[in-house]
């Protein structure tokens, strides 16, 4: 037993030594993942707790489920999960489906040059924050002196108030995600797309099938394991929609439609100090996310898909 464990710590050493680049480029990525994915997860028990700062995390008093009871209980637990639903299925249908048609599109084009030109203008967005996405659409949406407001006034319409008029919050927030990520989301499927082996579409075009044709039967099947490790990322993402964004768009004449868990958290526990409650909300949220990825991920394997592990 002890001479297996020589060798096996051997081997550990030797396999280090021969891909030593290769974990050193991970190690940054897995220190981050370490320091703030795992060791925060120590403060998740405050949510079982009383917390008060100045008792410490330990010294706190131990309440059981009671700030999960509360959570479940609040008259705003409804609405916050309904708003933070139809997010979520807004940008599932909506948003999801749109990189893969690009991607599919960008992929047709014949000139490289005009395909890189696209890829650029298209990847920009990305690299612009929420803030400045949702200021460039309060300029153009404002009453006083927006562009479409002004379109409307010069047509003989009547102004309209998008920014605080709820039915225009979701309509608003899937637009702003789409035009700032959909460009940056091609960049998958178009690496897959160009995995696919070119004497297929060769074959494909002997036995005379055009180019929608090649699409429908190997781009799209090609590339569908990669299409459904994504889906299920993102159906784990279903109540982490991110605080930023909304925020921005969030006022007190839209709230009924636009706050969801994490404004909610952030409200609770760094406005109004509740720190135990909030950490209860996340811890739920999180709870949720797993639920899910571990269940689409048995889906896909049982219907013969490769599935994240």
């Amino acid at each position: 037993m002890h001479k297996r464990e020589i060798t096996g710590r051997a081997g550990v050493l030797r396999t280090l030594q021969r891909h030593k680049w290769i974990y050193l480029m991970i190690a940054p990525g897995l220190l981050y993942i370490l320091i703030y994915k795992y060791i925060p997860m120590y403060g998740l028990i405050i949510s079982f707790k009383n917390y008060k700062p100045y008792q410490g995390i330990m010294g706190s008093e131990w309440v059981g489920l009671a700030h999960f009871e509360r959570l479940f209980s609040s008259p705003d637990f409804a609405m916050i999960l309904t708003n933070t639903l139809v997010l979520f299925t807004l940008q599932l249908v909506v948003f999801f489906p749109i990189p893969i048609i690009l991607a599919l599109m960008l992929n047709e084009l014949r000139s490289s040059g005009l395909k890189r030109t696209i890829q650029t203008l298209i990847y920009l967005p990305h690299f612009m924050s929420w803030v400045i996405v949702v200021s460039i659409s309060f300029v153009i949406l404002t009453v006083d002196g927006g562009v479409v407001n002004g379109l409307l006034e010069s047509m003989g319409l009547q102004k309209i108030n998008f920014l605080l008029k709820s039915d225009w919050f979701r309509p608003i927030y899937i637009l702003q995600i789409i035009w700032r990520e959909a460009g940056w989301g091609t960049i998958i499927f178009l690496a897959a797309i160009a995995s696919v082996d070119p004497q297929l579409y060769e074959a494909a075009k002997m036995d005379g099938a055009g180019r929608l044709r090649q699409m429908w039967s190997i781009t799209l099947p090609s590339i569908k394991s990669v299409i459904v490790v994504l889906l299920i990322l993102k159906i784990g993402d279903v109540l982490e929609l991110g605080f930023e964004h909304v925020y921005l768009l969030l006022n007190s004449a839209n709230r009924q439609v636009a706050e969801i868990f994490d404004t909610y958290v952030y409200v609770a526990g760094l406005q109004q100090g509740q720190f135990s409650y909030s950490t209860a909300v996340g811890f739920f949220k999180g709870l949720v996310g797993l639920v899910l990825v571990v269940g689409a991920n048995w889906l896909a394997k049982r219907y013969g898909e490769e599935g994240v592990y």
